[in-house]
């Protein structure tokens, strides 16, 4: 009887972890990106009161074991990583993966720390840095760092090219070069007018002059097991010995999914799966609590044999 009131206790337990569980995932149904996240249990260590015994030469067969559980324990809590419906915002710079990938941001400007994420609403500072909610500077390529992710910008003014490219120095009524300064040449400046983003991540903007110049290209990465990711907060997920190592590129290449522009991925989770859930936990719960009920009143049975 003892061996049932602890398996009640365990039952529980487990219970009360999934419904925690259950109750992140209602509270997030509306979050952006938010992956749901799943309890699956496990029997415990089952006590073996008789061994097995094959068959004897005597015509006898054999004999199972016998064996009573111990009770239940959280086998594992997986992180749901099904796509959420794209919802549509037509702001600029709200965006979502369609298919494999995750953005990559970061809290340091030069890219140490990096995190990865599905959440796709991003600004512009004052200084024209692309970022998240939380100030994180969202990565990608750019003319100067091809081939390493580094913060982006989408900046109010540049400096204006000609046909060939190259930068068109400022020139005072005389036609002389304009200086700073320092002594430097100054070139002509050029305001954004307006801006961009395709599905390959690539940022372009039209200015004043009429052109068209990129300025720069959305990172995207990859897991063998994006399930593995650890969630830090914020929408946000870092690497885990499980996840394996991020492969980065660029969207709608190598396997990568398509950047759509004026869309946010919601949450993943689906109310009717949640709330059958909970009626079950609950009455998991509610059953287990009475198996501790009973254990005890048999207990007590036990206790008035002897007044």
């Amino acid at each position: 009887m003892l061996r049932s009131l602890y398996s009640g206790v365990s039952g529980m337990r487990s219970n009360q972890t999934k419904m925690d569980v259950l109750g992140n995932n209602i509270a997030n149904v509306n979050t952006t990106g938010f992956k749901s996240g799943r309890v699956r249990f496990q029997d415990m260590l089952s006590q073996t009161l008789a061994n097995a015994q094959g068959p004897t030469d005597e015509n006898l067969g054999g004999i199972n074991a016998q064996q009573v559980g111990l009770g239940v324990k959280v086998g594992a809590i997986d992180t749901i990583m099904t796509d959420g419906a794209l919802q549509p915002t037509n702001r600029d710079l709200d965006l979502a993966v369609e298919g494999t990938g995750f953005f990559m941001v970061s809290q340091d400007t030069d890219a140490q720390m990096k995190y990865y994420t599905r959440d796709g609403a991003f600004y512009r500072d004052y200084d024209g840095n692309l970022v998240n909610a939380g100030g994180y500077r969202v990565l990608g390529y750019t003319d100067e760092s091809p081939d390493v992710p580094t913060p982006l910008k989408i900046l109010n003014t540049i400096d204006a090219v000609d046909a060939e490219g190259n930068p068109i120095p400022a020139l005072n009524e005389d036609g002389d070069a304009i200086l700073d300064e320092l002594g430097n040449p100054t070139y002509v400046q050029v305001d954004l007018q307006t801006f961009s983003i395709d599905g390959s991540g690539i940022i372009s903007g039209v200015y004043s002059d009429g052109k068209v110049y990129t300025m720069g290209r959305l990172a995207v990465a990859k897991f063998d097991n994006s399930a593995g990711l650890e969630k830090v907060g914020n929408n946000n997920y870092r690497a885990s010995n499980n996840s394996g190592t991020p492969v980065v590129g660029s969207a709608n290449t190598d396997g990568f999914g398509i950047i759509r522009q004026g869309v946010l991925e919601m949450s993943n989770v689906d109310l009717a799966n949640e709330f059958t859930e909970l009626i079950v936990t609950s009455r998991s719960y509610q059953a287990n609590s009475r198996t501790i009920t009973t254990s005890d009143e048999m207990l007590q049975e036990l206790l008035s044999l002897k007044r």
